[in-house]
């Protein structure tokens, strides 16, 4: 993927820049394996926004995507690389020798025509191929990482994300996931080989608000602008501080940096926690 520069032929225009999707090579999706996907504008089943700065954008069908890479033996060719707007990464249609189709998220490096193949014993060692973490080998970049088995990925799935496979002891293996915190994760759980595509996604400037109301983003107010009825930050004359240690919600819990984790039971796993300890 390449990144395209706008000629500043307006002020909206002058630092935008957007992706030159080179890589694209469908601009149709597979209409079996679309859904449609009901816009919630951050509000759960009980209508309560429960996300703030959600809503408006453009309408989107969801692509379902093959996260559990559960069609083992059964080998595939790569038939198209396309775009998908829920997500970072780029996906690519897969044909199964048996007929079925399905998404995959597209890793780096592959291409139309390619044969990649899933199992639980271990298979080729090559871009888009997945199997258990217990036959791949110690130094691999992987992703689309089980948490739990036959679950799905649920780890690194987004554009330009890998996760390093650093040891084996045991029923676990530890991986250093793309925050930097090193985790147990057991052999059995799947993963891809590769890095996911679509690495200069970050280098994306969006240019304007306009288009960051097309992905469905609100404007944000900042704290300090508001009253002190509306937040804990707002009040006092002209453009005062927080008036307070450190920064909080809305609700006036800590906030911006706070470590909110509390899972005893999964602590476990967990051998380096990403960024520093305060």
């Amino acid at each position: 993927m390449g990144i395209k520069k706008y000629k500043p032929t307006s002020p909206g225009r002058r630092w935008m820049s957007g992706p030159t999707f080179e890589e694209i090579t469908r601009t149709q999706p597979e209409k079996s394996l679309l859904r449609p996907k009901k816009q919630k504008a951050g509000r759960n089943n009980q209508g309560r926004i429960t996300i703030r700065q959600r809503g408006g954008g453009a309408k989107r069908r969801y692509r379902v995507v093959d996260f559990k890479r559960d069609k083992f033996g059964v080998p595939a060719q790569v038939a198209s690389i396309e775009y998908d707007p829920n997500r970072s990464a780029r996906i690519a249609l897969l044909h199964y020798a048996d007929g079925e189709k399905r998404y995959i998220v597209a890793p780096e490096g592959l291409r139309i025509g390619d044969t990649l193949v899933s199992d639980r014993e271990a298979v080729e060692i090559r871009v888009g191929n997945a199997m258990p973490l217990r036959h791949i080998p110690l130094g691999s970049q992987v992703h689309n990482v089980e948490l739990s088995r036959g679950r799905g990925g649920q780890l690194v799935r987004s554009a330009g994300t890998s996760a390093q496979l650093m040891a084996k002891e045991g029923t676990y293996a530890t991986l250093r996931l793309p925050s930097g915190e090193m985790r147990l994760i057991h052999m059995d759980c799947m993963a891809t080989i590769g890095v996911v595509g679509n690495s200069e996604h970050a280098l994306i400037k969006l240019g304007k608000a306009g288009r960051k109301r097309y992905l469905g983003r609100r404007p944000k107010n900042r704290g300090v602008a508001m009253t002190p009825e509306a937040h804990p930050h707002g009040g006092g004359e002209g453009k005062a501080p927080i008036g307070m240690p450190g920064p909080k919600t809305p609700w006036g819990k800590p906030t911006l940096g706070y470590r909110t984790r509390r899972n005893k039971r999964t602590d476990r796993f967990i051998v380096r926690r990403r960024g520093k300890r305060r």
